[in-house]
């Protein structure tokens, strides 16, 4: 029997259209409590469930096809694990399959890979930054009624260029408060690292945006100013002024859930993970407990 526990990474893709966010909530679907309810089910006879710790909390109708978690097995739960490995089979496929199977026949849920994460791994607070993309059928792109799900309609034209001066607005280390939902004792301060708008092939707009972390309806809200720049309501230059102004406003309107899709979460090398989240704890966790909020 080994001596001490493991922790385990999970890479995670979800629909987000039947859920309500990822947060576990009494009485909801949610991303996290199906996940545990499975993992709950396959530990059941070994100590306390086990339990998430995600990258990124994402708002209720938000997609996934990056989104990363970790949890902690205990050395007994960790044995139990690899004792039931199948012939040609690694104990942790074996709990992918198993987990899958319980949290979501249907597939809207699904854990992607887990791995034995390595030392000083936090799904929280190592990442170096976490990447979103968000899709917008206009009125010059295709409205796909396969794709709906996860792209959302726009009635008019859009100008991406206008969009993409808006965006380069704010890029940068803000105070993000313009377009954040208030959460008590937590900062808006936040490093946007890329935010532009490109026009897709098919015709669809796709703003791709990265930053350090994201608050609470941090994405949507900048998107939804940056369609109000597209359709000729007010400028790139109001649109840094909103941001200066450090105020919530009715000037744009934040957009649907439905368009944005959490794709990547960057972490550091793994010499340097223990230390990027001590880092983060330090600079963040005394304001908003380290949490991290996109949509």
């Amino acid at each position: 029997m080994s001596e001490t526990g493991v922790r385990l990474r999970l890479d995670i893709a979800y629909d987000g259209a039947a859920f309500s966010g990822w947060a576990r909530q009494p009485g909801l679907r949610t991303v996290q409590g199906a996940l545990e309810t499975a993992l709950a089910t396959v530990f059941t006879r070994w100590g306390e469930p086990p339990q998430l710790t995600v990258a990124g909390r994402t708002d209720a109708g938000v997609h996934a096809t990056g989104q990363v978690a970790h949890l902690d097995l205990s050395a007994e739960q960790w044995d139990a694990l690899r004792g039931k490995r199948g012939s040609g089979r690694s104990p942790l496929d074996g709990l992918v399959k198993r987990v899958n199977g319980i949290a979501a026949p249907e597939g809207d849920v699904v854990v992607t890979r887990a791995s034995v994460a390595p030392d000083g791994f936090d799904a929280r607070f190592s990442p170096l930054w976490r990447r979103y993309s968000y899709r917008i059928a206009d009125a010059d792109a295709p409205h796909d009624p396969r794709r709906r799900g996860h792209t959302v309609w726009h009635p008019t034209r859009l100008d991406p260029a206008a969009m993409e001066r808006g965006a380069l607005r704010l890029l940068g280390l803000h105070d993000f408060a313009t377009f954040c939902k208030p959460r008590e004792g937590a900062t808006t301060i936040r490093t946007l690292q890329e935010f532009r708008w490109d026009r897709e092939p098919d015709g669809v707009l796709v703003a791709r945006l990265q930053a350090d972390a994201f608050c609470h309806s941090m994405v949507r809200a900048m998107v939804g100013a940056t369609i109000a720049v597209g359709e000729g309501r007010f400028g790139a230059d109001r649109l840094e002024e909103l941001r200066v102004a450090e105020t919530r406003t009715s000037e744009f309107k934040v957009a649907p859930a439905k368009g944005l899709t959490l794709t990547e979460v960057g972490y550091p090398a793994d010499d340097e993970l223990a230390a990027r989240a001590s880092q983060t704890r330090a600079r963040r966790g005394a304001a908003d407990g380290g949490g991290t909020v996109g949509g």
